[in-house]
């Protein structure tokens, strides 16, 4: 049985927010939506400030210099909340 382990390719790519998430592609062409309510510090930010981010951490993370914030794809992958951040009613 063939696998496609090794394949994945979990580097950033690109990020843009909506009204009320964010989206990361990733180099493989998958793309991960959350919601920015997981985020207070995104969340809060104004949109000039969101759109300034860096790829960090050898291309698996995201650094948002004027928020001080910094997010893993792993971590996004996992589903992983900033410490503290809200839970929205109806959601795990």
């Amino acid at each position: 049985m063939s696998t496609a382990a090794g394949s994945a390719d979990e580097r950033v790519q690109d990020v843009w927010f909506a009204d009320d998430e964010f989206t990361v592609t990733l180099s493989d062409g998958r793309r991960i939506s959350v919601p920015l309510a997981w985020y207070p510090r995104l969340l809060a930010a104004p949109p000039e400030e969101r759109a300034n981010w860096q790829i960090s951490g050898g291309g698996f993370g995201i650094h948002w210099p004027d928020i001080d914030e910094d997010l893993s794809t792993e971590g996004l992958l996992r589903g992983a909340r900033a410490p503290g951040a809200r839970r929205e009613q109806g959601r795990a």
